[in-house]
């Protein structure tokens, strides 16, 4: 019944030290109230039938110390928050937009970036149990892997099937941002995210990114832009005839573009160089998107002092009917 319970004002459990003083106070009164008689020997005496009554004369200050002791709890003000507004935490909605183009094969991450982002973004899934994910990729156009939902085993599953060559090469951000919006318009939650990685420049799809980032912000649609790659050079692996063959390939982050998204919207832009950088990256968004549900959630609390007070006046009541009825003149 009281589990959950708060105090608002724990200082006052300090009076509990009063209950051990006033039973030492009555050990010593009883002391001496009760002389002794010794006698050379019994005999001769008749004696007293006994009785279980005066061995019940302590109950006065049993009453007293737990009417003490329930009267300091209802001060320290005993609250419940069994009645909080938001049972249990309030999901979000979350569309991963990933880029698959064959740039993603570039080997400054580990084993890939495409493989790094997508055992990332793994964890991420299930560090977020309470969401709604899904899964939208793309690279020369786009389409919805997985649709929203709460079965995360499921859209890990169909995450990790995700491969290079599913669709025609090429980087269609803007169409990839669209998609992800438009799977998320419908959504009545609070807050709506896309986590957007791409290592590349709009180069393919009719929509351009600034567009697509202009209709997420009319459905008040938060993005988060990653950059995908190293500075400089990245090593790209070749298929030719004496096997696998390593290109140095210039990095093409479109980063102004992505900044851009990022700020329509009321997101952020990230630039990840490596798998270290990325987790710190997923770490941060899913920091930031816990900060905002626990803004929206607010709670009633209940106050508990009056059963504790009743308690303490039904131990009192309890004296005094036993000290004027059944143990009077036996009760101290």
């Amino acid at each position: 019944m009281f589990s959950g319970i708060e105090f608002a004002h724990p200082s006052f459990f300090w009076l509990l030290l009063l209950v051990p003083l006033t039973a030492a106070w009555y050990i010593w009164r009883e002391r001496m109230l009760h002389g002794s008689l010794s006698v050379s020997a019994a005999k001769g005496f008749s004696l007293p039938v006994k009785s279980v009554i005066p061995r019940l004369r302590h109950l006065g200050i049993i009453f007293r110390s737990l009417a003490l002791v329930a009267l300091i709890i209802a001060l320290a003000r005993p609250q419940s928050s069994l009645s909080w507004q938001n049972t249990t935490t309030e999901g979000i909605d979350i569309i991963i937009a990933s880029d698959i183009s064959g740039s993603m094969l570039a080997e400054d991450f580990q084993p890939n970036r495409l493989e790094a982002g997508k055992n990332i973004a793994i964890d991420f899934i299930k560090n977020r149990p309470d969401d709604r994910i899904g899964l939208v990729i793309f690279s020369g156009e786009s389409f919805t892997q997985c649709p929203l939902t709460i079965d995360h085993d499921v859209l890990i599953n169909l995450f990790k099937d995700v491969k290079n060559g599913m669709i025609d090469d090429g980087t269609a951000i803007g169409m990839g941002l669209a998609t992800a919006v438009n799977r998320l318009k419908d959504s009545e939650t609070k807050s709506k995210v896309v986590i957007l990685l791409t290592d590349g420049s709009n180069n393919m799809g009719s929509i351009p990114p600034i567009t697509a980032a202009e209709i997420a912000k009319q459905f008040n649609v938060r993005v988060y832009t990653v950059g995908i790659g190293t500075h400089g050079y990245a090593p790209y692996p070749v298929q030719t005839p004496m096997g696998i063959q390593y290109q140095r390939i210039p990095v093409d982050v479109d980063e102004g573009t992505l900044s851009k998204i990022a700020n329509i919207t009321g997101g952020k832009y990230f630039r990840a160089t490596d798998n270290e950088t990325l987790k710190n990256i997923y770490d941060q968004i899913d920091k930031l998107e816990k900060a905002k549900i626990d803004v929206t959630q607010y709670h009633k609390k209940t106050e508990l002092f009056l059963p504790f007070v009743l308690i303490a006046l039904l131990f009192l009541s309890l004296e005094f009917v036993f000290k004027n009825t059944l143990l009077k003149g036996a009760l101290s």
